[in-house]
């Protein structure tokens, strides 16, 4: 399903954030830190955590309302078997197949799912970003013997031209369709060779039907609340299980924490986002003078408690109804090429 090449350099990245995670760290303190906390926080944090999920699905439908209506009722299932698939396949292969079981369930072509999922993606890095420039203030004041903050504001400006400047392509592509149709169409017809250009047009086309719910000024805004809502959630769950800690920092402290782990693991890395997690988790709290110890156990604990429940209930919801094989399965690797890493 998914390139060795991939795989094998999203070990390396892994490897690379573990080392950063787990230097100077003692590894006995952690061990204490994780022996004293409280788990019984875990509880509304998780709770709290499916209520994003629940807002997630609800914003999939929304994208989705121009192509079909589907209820959230049935998005919700889908969304956590993609959470899932990214959780245990390397390269969000998640998303890929969340949209393979949206065309085997609801007849979606997944050219123009993936258009909606990647718009997503991209409302997910810009929020992700608000939250990280929201704190500037607040970092540029911390200490920099955390390893790689120091660097959080240049990577942050970066970021903010690369996600912000997709942004605006898919927006005047939605404002425009007829003009990108036909740029779309030239630039096939120039670049790939004749014996191709007819299913690649095809699979262009239906990619730009996806972006038309970002048509509406005021569907884009809905979309970027929705979105806000959704990591809000997510913040949530990391003050939730904070409270199981000996330590406190601020909400913001964490909106801060969310956006620079979330913008971390969009890099490759083995499944379940190891290291690309844990190493920039660890140094945000150390960076707010927080034991590195009791900020790696933290860390650790959070990191399980976002993958192991969405997980385990992706994988449910898979095995009462799995993915038919065979053609689908070609098409999820066919596809899969056109989606961003």
């Amino acid at each position: 399903m998914l390139k060795r090449w991939q795989f094998w350099v999203g070990i390396a990245v892994s490897a690379v954030f573990l080392y950063f995670a787990l230097r100077n760290l003692k590894l006995g303190e952690v061990w204490e830190a994780l022996k004293t906390a409280e788990y019984i926080w875990l509880l509304p944090g998780i709770a709290v955590y499916f209520m994003g999920v629940w807002v997630r699905a609800w914003r999939w439908h929304y994208l989705l309302r121009p192509l079909k209506k589907i209820p959230t009722k049935t998005m919700f299932p889908i969304v956590t078997i993609g959470y899932m698939g990214n959780n245990v396949f390397p390269a969000r292969a998640g998303e890929v197949l969340r949209a393979a079981i949206l065309k085997d369930r609801e007849g979606v072509p997944i050219s123009a799912s993936l258009a909606t999922v990647v718009v997503e993606r991209i409302f997910d890095a810009v929020v992700m970003l608000g939250f990280v420039f929201f704190n500037l203030g607040a970092l540029e004041n911390l200490t920099h013997n955390s390893g790689f903050i120091g660097n959080i504001k240049q990577l942050s400006i970066w970021g903010a031209v690369i996600f912000l400047g997709a942004l605006i392509v898919f927006l005047l592509a939605a404002m425009f369709p007829l003009v990108t149709e036909r740029i779309t169409v030239s630039l096939i017809n120039r670049i790939v060779p004749s014996r191709f250009r007819e299913k690649t047009n095809g699979i262009a086309l239906k990619f730009l039907t996806g972006l038309e719910s970002l048509r509406s000024p005021k569907d884009a805004l809905m979309v970027l609340f929705t979105t806000v809502i959704i990591w809000v959630f997510e913040t949530g769950k990391y003050w939730f299980v904070m409270q199981g800690f000996d330590f406190q920092v601020s909400f913001f402290a964490l909106m801060l924490m969310n956006g620079i782990v979330n913008l971390a693991t969009t890099l490759p890395s083995a499944p379940g986002y190891i290291g690309t997690f844990d190493a920039p988790g660890i140094a945000v709290l150390v960076a707010y003078n927080v034991p590195a110890a009791i900020a790696a156990g933290y860390t650790l604990v959070l990191h399980a408690a976002l993958w192991f429940p969405i997980t385990m209930l992706g994988a449910y919801y898979y095995f009462r109804q799995p993915l038919r094989w065979g053609k689908d399965l070609e098409k999820i690797k066919k596809e899969q090429e056109s989606l961003p890493a």
